[in-house]
């Protein structure tokens, strides 16, 4: 059977997972009365809570004869991990740009990626449907960019269809009679080359192992690109690592291809098929699998290095250990480990007195997702405030991650945002243009260490309509000190429940986080200060009863409603001696050192 192998790429919300659910759809891989699901790609907990795909994922569907196996892609920068590694293991890409928005930040991120590894991309327009497409000037827009990026006259000369996922179709024409999405399966067995492995099929086995699962019968999955040669199950191979240094042997217990939306059981893997591998102990991603014979592992993606890093600590709040089963520092860091193993774009490392462990990675989001998921499995957390990772420079110069910025906003806002960007948070602008009716486009260089803490702030500005997309885009000499969160604190000074006249009585002091009848303790922040400095305030302190019957002395009080804060807004709210704790049900801010006395002696020693 003829094979294509090709990867689905685009920037966050441009449609990718939603255009996989069509051609799962008209492929005929669904039986007529079978149930679906939208964003059937979409399979974990959080990817369909958030709308956006994390882990990259298989699927494959038959097409006039010729197997196509297509991978969904993350769009976000923070997994940008998966991305480059997935690309090494297709033959052709399928570019999807939203026809209102035109190339995104993430868009230029992939594409450089797919057109350095000598792919030559389909470009879909999609969302043609959209009141304000403008599918023209998003196509003219498509062509600059490869152009920017140092594409090839091959890869400039690129095919392109007008498309609406949603709606199922894609056509040549805009004007075309948009039944179907025929036009992009002949498209892709045209234009995608066949997997130039097949040629290797008489060559000693090999395979560079991409991503890493688990499934709870079979134990550790390897999924890769055969790169030559066949593999038969129960067949004995080898694992080496980059540099060639032979990690194990092992006998190959389970060899599945992806047929669908599952994976089925095969006898032979062939050289160009996309399959994972079961009877490993140790190998892992970017690992070459191989025949006994064979002593030169494939070369691997380099990948893009962490600019961000998070203290993952035990709880040692009064209320440890209320909430969640797995709280000790020995099941924190297995859970760590066995997550830099799957995802190589995370780095973790022990901190001095083993209580807490660094986290390096890409991003916020990419933190908060690991975070999330953690919680969810049972487990209590401290987490501390992110920082960003400098390195040094050729002539010992400290230089730290520069981000590219792309926002659209209504043009009333553009000014405050500026403003923020290029003023405290050391941006530099570098492009400002109209982007559709009312709407301003803003590009800016900020450094990472602006951006922490910033998409609240921007949110807010914007009333909501705002939307900011970033990526990295170089390292750059330090930019001067960036100043922090501006307001103080309201910290409790006692154990207990909150009452509700308590709180009614501190909301002049500023906005509380917590309602009546919470949990509280000596050191927890209940709310923000009105004014630049932290205050100890006692939220258990209730109303004097007397005899004496006033009018008013009945009244029920009213509270304000508290904030509630999300994982990412707490993380990116506190300041370096504060903590968020995170349990399963629960998410407190925290000071680090509980007691005010001990406070006091740290702030004074810094």
């Amino acid at each position: 059977m003829d094979l294509r192998n090709i990867a689905i790429i685009a920037h966050v919300d441009h449609g990718k997972t939603t255009l996989v659910d069509e051609l799962l759809k008209q492929s005929g891989t669904y039986r007529e009365n079978q149930a679906t699901t939208e964003r059937a790609m979409d399979s974990n907990d959080l990817e369909r809570e958030r709308g956006i795909t994390i882990l990259a994922k298989a699927t494959s569907v038959e097409w006039k004869g010729t197997r196509i196996n297509i991978v969904d892609t993350p769009g976000h920068a923070d997994f940008g991990g998966e991305v480059e590694r997935i690309l090494s293991m297709v033959d052709g890409v399928v570019l999807l740009v939203d026809a209102a928005e035109g190339p995104m930040p993430q868009t230029k991120f992939v594409t450089s990626k797919a057109l350095a590894l000598g792919l030559r991309p389909i470009v879909v327009l999609n969302k043609v449907d959209k009141p304000d497409a403008e599918p023209d000037r998003a196509l003219d827009e498509c062509f600059d960019l490869f152009a920017n990026l140092g594409a090839n006259e091959d890869q400039l000369d690129f095919p392109h269809l007008y498309a609406s996922g949603r709606s199922g179709w894609a056509d040549a024409d805009l004007k075309g009679p948009r039944k179907d999405l025929a036009a992009l399966f002949n498209l892709i067995v045209r234009h995608v080359p066949a997997p130039r492995q097949q040629k290797h099929a008489d060559e000693p086995f090999r395979m560079l192992a991409t991503t890493l699962g688990s499934d709870p019968f079979v134990g550790r999955l390897l999924t890769g690109r055969v790169e030559s040669g066949r593999l038969k199950v129960g067949a004995t191979v080898q694992a080496l690592s980059r540099i060639g240094q032979k990690i194990e042997q092992f006998r190959v217990t389970r060899v599945q291809a992806f047929r669908g939306l599952g994976q089925q059981d095969i006898d032979e893997a062939v050289a160009g098929d996309i399959v994972s591998l079961a009877g490993m102990t140790k190998a892992t991603v970017a690992d070459t699998i191989c025949a006994l014979a064979v002593d030169v592992p494939l070369p691997a993606q380099p990948i893009d290095p962490p600019t961000i890093t998070v203290t993952f600590g035990i709880n040692d709040s009064p209320l440890a250990g209320r909430d969640g089963k797995k709280v000790q520092s020995r099941v924190i860091r297995e859970r760590l480990m066995k997550e830099a193993e799957s995802n190589v774009a995370i780095k973790i490392s022990d901190t001095p007195g083993g209580e807490a462990f660094e986290v390096a990675g890409r991003g916020e989001l990419q933190m908060g997702v690991l975070i999330e998921n953690m919680r969810r499995e049972g487990f209590e957390l401290s987490i501390s405030r992110p920082q960003v990772l400098f390195r040094e420079g050729p002539n010992g110069e400290r230089l730290e991650p520069i981000e590219e910025v792309t926002i659209d906003v209504d043009d009333e806002y553009s000014g405050v945002v500026i403003e923020k960007i290029t003023g405290t948070r050391k941006g530099e602008l570098v492009e400002m243009k109209p982007a559709g009716v009312g709407k301003t486009r803003i590009i800016a260089l900020v450094p990472s260490r602006g951006l922490i803490g910033y998409h609240g702030e921007f949110l807010t500005d914007t009333r909501g309509t705002g939307v900011l997309n970033r990526v990295f885009n170089s390292w750059a000499p330090h930019k001067g000190a960036i100043p922090g969160r501006r307001a103080g604190v309201l910290i409790s000074m006692e154990n207990g429940t909150s009452v509700a006249y308590a709180l009614w009585n501190l909301e002049e002091r500023g906005r509380l986080f917590i309602g009546a009848q919470a949990d509280v303790y000596q050191g927890m922040i209940i709310g923000e200060h009105s004014r630049d400095n932290d205050l100890d305030v006692n939220p258990l302190k209730g109303k004097k009863l007397t005899n004496v019957r006033a009018s008013g002395t009945d009244e029920a009080v009213r509270l304000t409603t508290p904030i509630t804060m999300t994982l990412e807004q707490a993380i990116a709210y506190i300041d370096d001696d504060e903590l968020v704790e995170v349990t399963p049900h629960a998410i407190r801010l925290r000071k680090r050192y509980l007691d005010p006395h001990e406070r006091k002696r740290h702030a004074k020693s810094k």
